[in-house]
Formats: structure tokens, sequence, C-alpha cells
């Protein structure tokens, strides 16, 4: 059963996984116990799929019971101590809780290095994941320096069509992005896009990550009407796959939204924002990053509507 949870979380079928992973969690405490490593396996795996489907404070509670357990029964540098420690930063990262994740992400990475050398495939995994933490945190030039450097060793020693090395590029080519430097994001997007379609399908949650973020790369080119084509059918499919209310359809929403703004079409930019903000305020609470933004864009899309009017009294004169 185990197994066959695992198959689907791969494939990004998430509900499937959960409903075998919280039997076989039930019938693993009650049978080895709680701290059993087996128990504590599935317990992170559990707590991975509750990540997947937007249920972020149930997959920390779950995580930091794993990390508690790990530590105490193996020690803090123990591998799987480790992979709880990356498990609850990413959470923290979700969560919007920016600090906590890179205080975490530093000291796994510290102790990776230590442990395994600075090319383990843990270790770029610690890499790649800072990397997106100094982007979340504004720091570009030094992600930057970073993912370069991943990708080139994950290229060597996994190859271009591991998952990992895919994760590295999209991060890279956002990063290319957030410095301006948008032709090298469009080709590195459309490669990942490509790959991840290939060896994931075309309705895997991934994939729907990098068709988002090609849309977005579009934008920037100016090119709104692929932009646009795109943002519709990634809405479509991550509402179907994941749900209304989940955190990267709440995201595709905050998209569109935001293009039908630069195309002018205001009203229809106000109506998504205020559902975004509205949908962000229950799941992720009112001070995360993502509610915040969907409150900016509110405000913008009134200041334009403010400008317009204006344009058209002046144009009565």
């Amino acid at each position: 059963m185990s197994n066959l949870a695992s198959t689907y979380s791969d494939l990004g079928w998430h509900m499937d996984a959960l409903k075998l992973q919280e039997q076989v969690l039930e019938l693993s405490t009650q049978i080895m116990g709680e701290e059993h490593p087996s128990t504590l396996t599935r317990t992170s795996n559990l707590a991975v799929t509750y990540l997947h489907l937007g249920r972020y404070m149930d997959a920390l509670k779950l995580q930091k019971q794993v990390l508690d357990l790990s530590t105490q029964m193996f020690g803090e540098k123990h591998p799987d101590t480790l992979i709880s420690m990356n498990n609850v930063a990413g959470t923290y990262s979700h969560l919007g809780q920016y600090s906590n994740a890179l205080k975490l992400q530093e000291q796994v990475l510290e102790l990776r290095t230590q442990i395994f050398g600075d090319k383990h495939p843990d270790t770029l995994i610690s890499m790649t994941n800072l990397a997106g933490t100094y982007l979340d945190l504004g720091w570009h030039v030094d992600a930057l320096k970073i993912l370069e450097q991943v990708l080139e060793h994950s290229i060597q020693i996994l190859g271009e069509e591991h998952p990992d090395t895919l994760t590295c590029m999209s991060g890279l080519a956002r990063t290319y992005s957030y410095l301006g430097q948008y032709s090298n994001a469009l080709k590195l997007q459309e490669q990942v896009l490509e790959l991840r379609t290939q060896i994931l399908g075309d309705k895997h949650p991934d994939t729907f990550t990098s068709m988002n973020n090609l849309a977005s790369t579009y934008l920037h080119l100016g090119q709104h009407s692929n932009a646009l084509k795109l943002q519709e059918q990634v809405l479509e499919l991550r509402t179907q796959v994941l749900g209304e209310e989940h955190p990267s359809t709440l995201t595709s929403m905050n998209n569109l939204a935001s293009t039908y703004s630069d195309l002018g079409q205001h009203g229809d930019a106000l109506e998504l924002h205020e559902q975004t903000f509205s949908m962000r305020s229950k799941i992720l609470g009112p001070k995360h990053p993502d509610t915040i933004v969907s409150i900016e864009w509110i405000e913008e899309v009134n200041m334009e509507d403010e400008k317009e009017a204006n344009l058209e009294s002046l144009s009565t004169w």
C-alpha cells in the first residue's frame, strides 16, 4: 500500500495517495508504535501529501513531530533527521515564514556538506532549496550563483531529465526573470516544460508550474496573448486537479487577474483579484505574503480605474 501511495504521489494523484497514506499510517502506529522508523517515514510521507494539497498547517504539525522524534532517536546529523529539517523548512517557506526557513536550510546545507560532500544529490537539493528562499527574500544575485553551480553538478551527476535537475532549471529560469534576463528565462522554461510534459504528463502539478512560469515570462516580453492563453489553461487544469481552494490555484487566479489588468480589462481583473483575496485570507491567513500581494493588486487596479475616469472627464472639456 505504501508503494502504491508513493506511485500515486509521483504521478501527482495526491488525493488518491492521501487515502492510502492515512490508512497505512494508522495501521503502522497501531502495530509498530509512533516511534518506529517505518511509522516516522509514513508520517513524513503523509505530511508531504498534505503540503501538495495546500494543507500547510497540517503538514507542519506532522513534520515537527517527525523532526522531534528523529532528533531524539537518531541524532541531529542522521540523514533522516536532515530530511525532516529540510521538510519543515520547505513548509515554513510555503507559509511565508522565510526567516525560519532560511535558518533551517542553512543548517541543513552545512551539515549535509560536512557529511556527504558538496556534490551529493542531497546537498544539491539543500542548495536549490536555499536558493529558493533567497529568491523569496529578494536576494536574486545570491540565488543565481547557487543555482548555476547546482545545475552544472546536477546535470553531470543525475542527468538532464532527473526531477531534481528540472527543479533547479526552473529555479534558475525564475532567477533570470527576476534579473530581467527574459530571453535566458524563456529558453530554460520552454525546455523544462517540454521535458516535464514528456516525463510527468500534461496534468501533473509540476507541469502546471512550468506552464505558469512560462506565461509569466511571456508577459515580461510583451506577449500578452500567449500569456493569457497559458494562464487560462493552467487555471482550468489546477482547478480540476488540485481544487478551487488550493494555494497554487489561487496563484493562477492572481496571475490571470494581473494579465486582465495589463490588457485594460480592469473590471474582470478587479473581480478576480477580490475573489483571490477572499480565498487567500480564509486559507492562508491575512498576514501571509500572498494575501498581502492580493491587497496590493486590488489597490493598483482601483488606481488604474481612477486614472481612466479622470482621463475620460478631461476629454469632455
